[in-house]
């Protein structure tokens, strides 16, 4: 079956096709995390996203270049390294390791490229020099650099190809406010911004002065240097659409480089807001969460990704508390089902049962129907459960369906629970429960039963004799 995909691009759900569809190769990139602070739940949600659509692809058989930028340098990061008066890579470095850490933690791949802005300062230049020379950029009278949004669609070019502008609105919402820095028209933006004396230490050399680059002109220069000029897929959270998004197609296309007839990227995906116990996310109503405030709270970075994973991408999410106690109930459930498989299985191998991994893919061939895809794992585990309790499964069986879950895995990505040891104390009372037993003391087998579930422990019977599991 087809995987169909909605684009931003063209507003609606369409076959995925690569521009090289006989070569299997995909180019992905996605605006990474600005480290200027810690990553948020909401920022995690896109990364998460991504993460998703990597596994995904490389399950449908694609070779998959994924690429993800780290902006290094930008205004609030100016203004942090001024207050603390640090090294610029010094305060930007501690953020990014943390992320990184967050990453690895909610199970994500890493990503094949991770590219810095700073260390991609020779290619925006030319990127810049590019658009001076073809008449779509101009030097202002404080030697920034702008890109003219006029003779770019006096080109016939449209500015405008993600969403509906109105052009006496435009720029709402944008990191420099317009009076800070002298630009012919509004809707102009910042591709090379000047030294002022509050940018510190932060600058570099370039034709036009010394200075640093604008936001949109850093993701241009990045992810065509390592993607090319022309790339398969593109993307971020829904509030990048405009105006980063719509100006990286600007400048990107605007430079003229990519093959006839081929767009900067063919296919553009985004996901939607995250709310926070139903409201918008906000330190002064006490919703606002980095990773590190919830694995705190004793939830484990599985648990979050199952949670961020439950809803469609294109859906407004409500990530709550009780939603990560469900999430682990739900991880339990696949847990136990698993654990039984395995034990079941022993040492049997067997090829994946085709039954669970097509009815996942069927799901998630329509643009990524995650809550599909989910109800067909749950399907699944009931009945297999059913199976385990009838003893109708052989262990070839269960080793058959233990790798058909290890193919779905490769996707979803929650991986296996972490090994819960015993602690031998309990271990001893678990000995003497059953020598209790065999010795028809039942009294005192339930006593030793209570004892341990009062302990956090609850005794399972299998076929390979009785084991300890935690409540």
């Amino acid at each position: 079956m087809a995987l169909k995909l909605f684009n931003t691009l063209s507003r609606s759900i369409e076959e995925f096709v690569p521009l090289d569809p006989d070569s299997k190769q995909v180019g992905m990139y996605c605006c990474g995390p600005t480290v200027y602070d810690s990553a948020h739940i909401g920022n995690f949600r896109t990364f998460v996203f991504a993460d998703l659509v990597r596994r995904y692809l490389e399950f449908k058989g694609y070779r998959t270049r994924f690429v993800m930028n780290i902006t290094d340098v930008e205004d609030k990061i100016i203004g942090r390294v001024r207050e603390a008066k640090i090294p610029l890579r010094e305060y930007t470095g501690k953020y990014e390791a943390a992320f990184f850490e967050d990453l690895k933690n909610l199970g994500c791949l890493p990503p094949h490229d991770t590219p810095h802005a700073t260390e991609f300062i020779p290619e925006i230049i030319a990127l810049v020099e590019k658009l001076i020379t073809r008449g779509l950029a101009y030097k202002a009278a404080d030697s920034s650099v702008y890109f003219s949004i006029d003779k770019y669609r006096g080109c016939g070019c449209v500015y405008g190809q993600l969403l509906k502008l109105n052009f006496d609105e435009m720029r709402t919402g944008e990191r420099v406010k317009s009076d800070d820095y002298s630009k012919e028209s509004v809707a102009d933006f910042a591709l090379w911004k000047a030294r002022v004396p509050e940018d510190g230490d932060v600058f570099w050399p370039s034709p036009w002065g010394e200075g640093r680059p604008g936001w949109h002109i850093e993701c241009s220069a990045m992810s065509m240097k390592l993607l090319g000029p022309s790339f398969d897929l593109h993307l971020g959270g829904e509030d990048l659409i405009f105006p980063h998004h719509e100006d990286e197609i600007a400048q990107s296309e605007g430079a003229g480089l990519q093959p006839s007839g081929q767009p900067f990227v063919k296919h553009w995906m985004h996901g939607a807001h995250l709310l926070v116990e139903g409201r918008k996310m906000s330190k002064s109503l006490g919703n606002y969460y980095v990773l590190h405030d919830l694995t705190s709270k004793g939830f484990t970075g599985r648990e979050i990704r199952f949670l961020l994973l439950s809803a469609h991408y294109r859906e407004t999410f409500n990530f709550t508390v009780k939603g990560l106690e469900g999430a682990q109930t739900s991880l339990a459930r696949i847990d136990e089902c698993l654990a039984k498989l395995r034990e079941l299985a022993g040492n049997s191998q067997a090829p994946p049962d085709s039954t669970l991994v097509e009815a996942f893919s069927r799901a998630l061939d329509e643009d990524l129907n995650v809550a599909g895809a989910w109800g067909v794992v749950f399907d699944w585990v009931r009945d297999t459960n059913r199976h385990l309790a009838e003893n109708s499964l052989t262990p070839v069986q269960a080793a058959a369906a233990l790798a058909a879950w290890n193919r779905v895995d490769s996707v979803l990505g929650v991986g296996a629970a972490p090994e819960t040891e015993v602690p031998t104390e309990l271990t001893a009372l678990l000995d003497q429960r059953q020598a209790a037993r065999k010795a028809r003391d039942f009294k005192r087998a339930d006593v030793i039963r209570e004892e341990l579930k009062a302990k956090g422990w609850v005794i399972e019977d299998t076929p390979k004799g009785a084991r300890l599991k935690r409540l």
